[in-house]
């Protein structure tokens, strides 16, 4: 009996507890609850997960880079044949040393042939059959998709906010979205009907304007895609309707409360990126998340419209401002990487290329095109041995284990009987492909700026705001 008196007292002290203990029971409770609010949000930074697939592409991309160089030195000359000590001297303006010019092209016989010239007898060095095969590919397959480049270059100017982008930027990225070297002259000029080309007034920089926005191109690739799934697959209209593709890489962990912050986000409504949202109020929190999920899809849709679906993320960053961006670039797409993927392999982890997942499958495009197609031509050609390579032995050797003797043999071979030539006017930068020298700070803390090879000259609009906070 007393057992019970003292248990029902218990219970009744707990009932009538005084007042300064409720403020504690109070935090406890809201502590648990914001803890468990917080587990069913994305975090906003996370580890990145390696996708061996993707990189493996990138070592292959790091390579071709280098053949490009070397490709663009030949084509250069008149005859498509440089003389070997020459090619010494320009290699090394466009950052290769001595000598490792001619240690290099011995490592790719199937691009690169060397031979005696009959009369000068003296070593020259010019295209294999193949490589020129591939050449003449991939410009036939630039030139037959020049109707596909005009629409993603006006679907590119309206993602912007302006209608408009920096000349500058898109000629940096011009490989990427399929566009010739002079396509200043071949599809802007050449269509007037879709593109305005005018010199700003405050900046005297060159802009590329489109005349007339067609609502017929206001389709963005990941809403077909959604259509797609939706008559393939099936499901509930509400859950397909604002969703992404989503493929995580291999080795990323998946807990219970992050599933539950993935399908949260997924049915989160947003603007489409080619929607004008100048009159919309974005102080709220809801319109801030939506604001996050449509960089998503500007990002989705900026991969779409390359060729090869990938793209340097100093290259994005060109289009930070125009198309409403976050400023901290790759901690934000590490927030979704079952979507995009990250690679930093090439020039020491300087250099960040982003992929878009669901368009590759082990390591190929799913969908692949002509010009893609004509570019893996060229990785072919570097990937194959070079013992299987017809050469002359006389001329060059193969002895890869002692590479202080093969330099030393290519020193040999070397004869200097060229005199002091300048580097051909826009060798080093026409390409756009001189990123080993990229320095970029997209790990800082402050709001960092991208640069490129490239853009020697940043837009003001653009980053000078930047550079200002990262002074002070």
């Amino acid at each position: 009996m007393q057992a019970v008196v003292s248990i029902s007292t218990k219970i009744l002290k707990s009932r009538f507890e005084p007042v300064g203990a409720l403020p504690l029971m109070h935090t406890i409770i809201y502590t648990s609850e914001r803890l468990m609010s917080q587990s069913t949000s994305i975090p906003k930074k996370q580890q990145r997960v390696r996708d061996h697939g993707f990189d493996n592409y990138m070592e292959v991309e790091k390579k071709m880079r280098k053949v490009l160089k070397f490709q663009e030195l030949i084509l250069t000359q008149p005859s498509s044949m440089l003389s070997v000590s020459r090619l010494d001297m320009l290699s090394r303006r466009i950052g290769f040393k001595q000598f490792e010019a001619g240690h290099f092209i011995l490592k790719f016989p199937h691009v690169f042939e060397i031979f005696e010239h009959p009369v000068q007898r003296i070593l020259y060095c010019r295209f294999t059959r193949k490589a020129h095969m591939q050449i003449d590919q991939e410009n036939q397959a630039l030139l037959a998709q020049i109707p596909d480049a005009v629409t993603r270059l006006r679907k590119l100017l309206m993602l912007s906010n302006t209608g408009r982008l920096r000349l500058e930027h898109v000629r940096i990225a011009r490989k990427e979205f399929g566009l010739p070297d002079d396509f200043e002259y071949s599809v802007i000029l050449k269509y007037p009907q879709y593109f305005r080309l005018f010199d700003a007034e405050e900046t005297r920089n060159k802009y590329i304007e489109i005349v007339e926005k067609d609502p017929r191109l206001a389709v963005c690739s990941i809403e077909n895609a959604r259509e797609k799934e939706y008559r393939e697959k099936g499901g509930e209209a509400e859950n397909i309707r604002f969703s992404f593709i989503v493929n995580f890489p291999p080795g990323f962990k998946i807990g219970k409360y992050y599933k539950i912050a993935v399908w949260k986000w997924q049915r989160l409504p947003y603007w489409s990126p080619y929607e004008d949202i100048s009159g919309y109020d974005l102080r709220s929190l809801e319109a801030q998340k939506r604001m996050e999920k449509r960089a998503v899809a500007t990002i989705h849709e900026l991969l779409s419209l390359t060729v090869e679906k990938k793209i340097t993320l100093e290259r994005i960053a060109h289009f930070r401002l125009t198309m409403n961006l976050p400023k901290k670039l790759k901690d934000f797409l590490l927030q979704h990487q079952g979507i995009f993927y990250i690679s930093t392999r090439g020039n020491h982890g300087k250099l960040h290329t982003v992929f878009l997942r669901e368009a590759y499958k082990k390591g190929e495009l799913v969908e692949p095109n002509n010009l893609y197609l004509a570019r893996r031509k060229l990785a072919e050609l570097v990937l194959l041995s070079p013992r299987k390579a017809k050469v002359d032995k006389e001329l060059v050797s193969y002895r890869r284990d002692r590479e202080d003797d093969e330099a030393a043999h290519v020193r040999r071979k070397y004869v200097n009987n060229g005199t002091d030539h300048a580097i051909p006017q826009g060798i080093a930068s026409r390409n756009g492909d001189s990123e080993e020298d990229l320095v970029s700070d997209l790990d800082c803390d402050v709001g960092s700026d991208y640069t490129d090879e490239d853009s020697d000259d940043d837009e003001g609009v653009d980053f000078d705001a930047d550079n200002a906070q990262r002074s002070n």
